[in-house]
């Protein structure tokens, strides 16, 4: 969907002009009834001098208002005008979030991209994640310096880099042309030849409109006529494919051989792209292809889901380590690796002595060798053992990335009740699990203000009225305990309730509470320049790669209290859920 400027901005150029006429209006007027007031002072001698040199003046000065009035309307138009011309793309309605189409529009362009550069280098916990996509990809104008083409890259890239399938789709339908829709509409196709699931692929992709045209996503869709037995449809559609020029020597070659027009198809591999290299490999007898370090990711990909990755001479180390490499680089599925390693023989010596002789191995030979001795441990103590030599190993070769979530499945399988307490909270550390980031059920507790029912004006929507109440009777509990502190959770959540409408007691003074916590003045310069999505994508920043309630008191205040200044109620109920209640 592509948004025009908002009727309400064409209103407001109304509105101008009709100003602008209404002050010129009264002033004329007004000068007419002085003009006058002094006629009927002067004598009769002077009466036709002095009208006429009135009126001249009065002609003059009508003129040179109308001048001002034209230029300034003329003004006005041109800055709506231009702000007009700009095309906006997203997914969602800004106002969900309590923005607006003007979020970007104060904040200068090398701001926001040096910010998403340090982003990036973040693996970022699901509430920030989510929060950046929520201002991201919200409709709204670039921001200052930077053009709808850029914006819309930044957008893009960012679906793509973090493979957001569904939000991709969700773009492709509500913006029907946009400079980046063949990249993105490329990577939803390859995404779903990726998976060797064709029939699920052809499927899927049929979401996307007929309106939208492009010739790698026609390719497929004649491909798939094809694979679903259509093929007179397929030869229509390549029929005009070819009219308008669009396709090519080497898809009409192949769809010329699946259709039987011809017998002989080119035997030459091309992996320009994934749908060629795809096409390639259904109709090359004895297909076989050597992937290397320039090898695209998508085709990595699929080579591994086809099954079309092995290493047939298990003395070639480099080739093992290429594939390591790719493994690690997340272009090949990791369980590839360890399906290799099983294959490596050793003796039976090697495999008795192997944690002595594993260090004076290569490392391409020692971690085929712990693995499949981890494998052969039978008891618990022997398999931590192994799993952690196993660890530093990867490490030592910089590829960890392989490894963590394997270590992380393997230690959740041996379960942590399990395992000895000299290994626990080293195997607590590398569990990689979503269940750490699933908050759990609430637990309320009304002795302490922040996990209390209070919370259930935002966890239930409970009735305004009854969490009155509940604000009443807690308080009332809470300052007749004097030893009671209120910490700076208890704080998040009156800044919330005070800003919410509700009512606290009068012997309740959170403003000098407050003030014990300072709130970074670059951030509180960024309210005061009116910088709502800049300053929401700085709090991304500051949270980081946890969840909110895994940061500390102090940070969760200032965060919601700037939440609050900015109005931005939604995403500061995100923090809320997550940061303040008691969960089990």
């Amino acid at each position: 969907m592509t948004l025009k400027l908002p009727m309400i901005l064409r209103s407001f150029k109304i509105i101008i002009s009709l100003f602008f006429f209404f002050v010129v209006t009264f002033q004329v007027y007004g000068e007419e009834k002085i003009d006058i007031w002094k006629n009927n002072k002067v004598n009769s001698s002077s009466e036709n001098k002095d009208n006429n040199t009135s009126s001249e003046g009065k002609n003059e000065e009508k003129i040179n208002q109308n001048s001002v009035l034209n230029e300034s309307i003329l003004i006005e138009e041109q800055q709506l005008s231009k702000k007009d011309e700009i095309k906006i793309f997203g997914i969602y309605d800004p106002e969900e979030f309590n923005l607006n189409l003007n979020m970007w529009s104060s904040t200068k362009a090398e701001d926001v991209k040096a910010s998403i550069k340090r982003i990036k280098k973040i693996k970022l916990s699901n509430t920030s994640n989510e929060i950046l996509e929520n201002i991201l990809l919200s409709f709204s104008y670039p921001p200052e310096g930077m053009t709808e083409k850029e914006f819309t890259d930044i957008k893009i890239n960012w679906l793509i880099e973090n493979q957001r399938s569904d939000l991709i789709e969700n773009f492709l339908k509500q913006n029907k042309e946009f400079d980046g829709k063949r990249r993105a509409v490329q990577y939803l196709v390859d995404e779903n030849i990726s998976k060797a699931n064709i029939k699920e692929g052809c499927n899927k992709i049929s979401f996307i409109d007929s309106s939208i045209k492009d010739s790698y996503l026609e390719k497929f869709k004649i491909y798939c006529l094809v694979f679903n037995e259509k093929k007179n449809e397929a030869r229509l559609l390549l029929d005009l494919l070819r009219e308008q020029k669009q396709s090519d020597k080497f898809f009409d070659d192949k769809i010329n051989f699946l259709l039987g027009i011809s017998s002989t198809t080119d035997k030459k591999v091309n992996d320009k792209n994934l749908l060629n290299f795809y096409l390639s490999s259904v109709t090359i007898k004895d297909f076989s292809y050597e992937p290397s370090k320039k090898t695209k990711k998508e085709i990595w990909k699929f080579l591994s889901a086809s099954n079309l990755i092995k290493l047939e001479d298990i003395t070639d180390k480099e080739k093992l380590k290429n594939l390591e490499l790719a493994a690690n680089q997340g272009r090949l599925d990791r369980n590839t690796i360890f399906e290799i390693y099983k294959q490596i023989p050793f003796n039976l010596n090697k495999l008795i002595n192997a944690k002595n002789v594993y260090q004076s191995l290569e490392g391409s030979d020692a971690r085929p060798l712990i693995y499949q001795k981890f494998l052969l441990s039978e008891n618990v103590d022997s398999q931590l053992d192994y799993l952690f030599i196993l660890e530093n190993l990867f490490k030592k070769a910089k590829i960890q990335n392989i490894y963590s979530e394997f270590l992380s499945e393997r230690l959740k399988e041996i379960g942590l009740e399990n395992i000895p307490d000299e290994y626990k909270e080293i195997a607590e550390s590398r569990i990689l699990s979503k269940e750490e980031i699933q908050l759990g059920k609430v637990k309320y507790n009304d002795k302490i203000l922040h996990q209390s029912k209070v919370l259930k004006f935002y966890l239930e929507n409970e009735d305004q009225k009854k969490v009155q109440k509940d604000i009443d009777k807690i308080f009332k509990k809470i300052i007749k305990n004097k030893k009671y502190f209120f910490s700076a959770k208890d704080l998040a959540l009156v800044d919330a309730l005070l800003k919410d409408g509700f009512n606290l007691p009068s012997n309740f003074n959170y403003k000098e509470l407050s003030e014990k916590y300072d709130i970074p003045k670059n951030l509180l310069q960024l309210i005061d320049k009116k910088q709502n999505a800049f300053l929401t994508l700085k709090i991304v920043e500051i949270i980081g790669e946890d969840e909110p309630h895994q940061l500390d008191s102090e940070t969760i205040y200032f965060i919601t209290n700037l939440l609050n200044e900015m109005n931005l109620i939604n995403i500061r109920n995100k923090v809320i859920i997550s940061a303040l209640p008691r969960r089990v």
